[in-house]
């Protein structure tokens, strides 16, 4: 019996259970980068999850597979302090950007969520192109056969 149940865990952690804590991080002010603020980012191998709120807590969460592009950006005063800006641009219905502000270890942290991002997809067998303006007219048939 609790055999059974160890496996089901780890079917469910295999395909849409959050996995594993790898980072947990609080927003923190641009200005000495303290923690005195009720947001907290939540990083796991399947899952991104953001808290925040004192009185009325809003919890979103993000499955890493959905995630599509990241970037980073520092300011002046986020550079100073060790903090960074991470933006994930995602296929998600209800958020397709999310921001995580002021973090400290954000080089870290964007190097993790692209990672664990690729990892999902080909877990999942997801697939995500763009079509960035080539043109097969431009292009030999033979030649793209051959290669």
């Amino acid at each position: 019996m609790e055999v059974e149940s160890m496996r089901d865990e780890r079917e469910e952690d295999k395909y849409g259970g959050k996995g594993t804590l790898r980072y947990k991080e609080r927003k923190r002010w641009a200005l000495f980068g303290l923690p005195f603020t009720f947001t907290v980012y939540r990083f796991y191998d399947n899952d991104l999850q953001i808290t925040s709120g004192l009185f009325n807590v809003r919890e979103q969460d993000c499955y890493m597979y959905r995630i599509s592009d990241i970037s980073l950006s520092r300011t002046l005063f986020q550079r100073i302090f060790g903090l960074g800006t991470i933006t994930c641009y995602t296929s998600d219905v209800t958020n397709k950007t999310l921001v995580i502000k002021n973090i400290k270890h954000s080089q870290k942290i964007k190097d993790f969520i692209y990672k664990a991002s690729e990892e999902c997809k080909l877990r999942r067998r997801t697939i995500n192109m763009q079509n960035i303006g080539a043109h097969l007219e431009d292009a030999d048939m033979d030649d793209l056969l051959d290669s």
